[in-house]
């Protein structure tokens, strides 16, 4: 079974939005987040979507659902306080729901990814499902086209091959199983700083897998960003329209 686990827990302080949190924004008539629900939903090899949302904007998520016919979210829990506890909560819904239709997690895929991510493909979401089949994990990346720069505790600075660096983006797909002993071993050590997932996988030894997605792939953070969206946004419909 492969699962969609879509976290849109924050507030989006750098977008400075007053009256709706960042995944809510509408573009054309439509929140941000449907954008990202609508390739999952769409997306044969997608079972279930699961989605931690601020939890005061639930039932303000539900209706959109039903209004944009996004049939596979089977579960909405509310966030956490952090990314990474926003992400637990969504991968224990998950896991529920694994339950219910007798599937262990060690059979269940998952494909961690933002709310406010909405810019990847059917392509993208095909290569994290075989990727994860392949290695156990899947990481979507986009080449360095900048140099990296990587202050040590020293102060020293350390300058990576750029042929050799990779930016992580998402989703970041892993086995349930996987996933979650990795959770609950930092809920027990008290590592609540995690940035994203792969780096809570790869500090607890496990084998990343990685893939190159689209490098339109950003999330919407800042005002810039969303400008950038709403131009890629018409750049897809002029396709659709013109063929091009």
């Amino acid at each position: 079974m492969n699962i969609a686990v879509i976290f849109a827990g924050g507030s989006g302080l750098r977008m400075h939005t007053k009256s709706r949190p960042k995944q809510f924004l509408d573009l054309n008539g439509k929140p941000i987040i449907i954008y990202t629900l609508e390739l999952f939903d769409n997306h044969p090899g997608i079972d279930a979507i699961v989605v931690a949302c601020i939890e005061s904007w639930i039932p303000f998520l539900e209706k959109q659902l039903r209004k944009f016919e996004i049939n596979k979210v089977v579960k909405i829990v509310p966030g956490g306080e952090s990314g990474q506890a926003s992400i637990y909560n969504g991968l224990c819904a998950a896991e529920a729901y694994i339950k219910s239709k007798n599937v262990a997690s060690e059979d269940t895929t998952v494909l961690i990814h933002d709310g406010v991510r909405p810019l990847i493909t059917e392509e993208t979401i095909t290569d994290n499902i075989n990727k994860v089949a392949e290695v156990g994990s899947c990481i979507t990346c986009i080449p360095a086209t900048e140099t990296l720069v990587v202050k040590q505790h020293d102060g020293s600075l350390e300058i990576p091959s750029r042929a050799d660096s990779l930016i992580a983006r998402a989703p970041q797909s892993f086995l349930l199983s996987d996933i979650l002993t990795a959770h609950r071993r930092a809920i027990d050590e008290k590592k609540n700083d995690f940035i994203d997932s792969c780096t809570m996988m790869s500090h607890y030894g496990y084998r990343l897998g990685t893939i190159i997605g689209p490098m339109e792939n950003i999330k919407i953070t800042t005002p810039t960003d969303f400008f950038v969206l709403r131009a890629m946004v018409k750049v897809h419909e002029d396709q659709q329209i013109f063929g091009l």
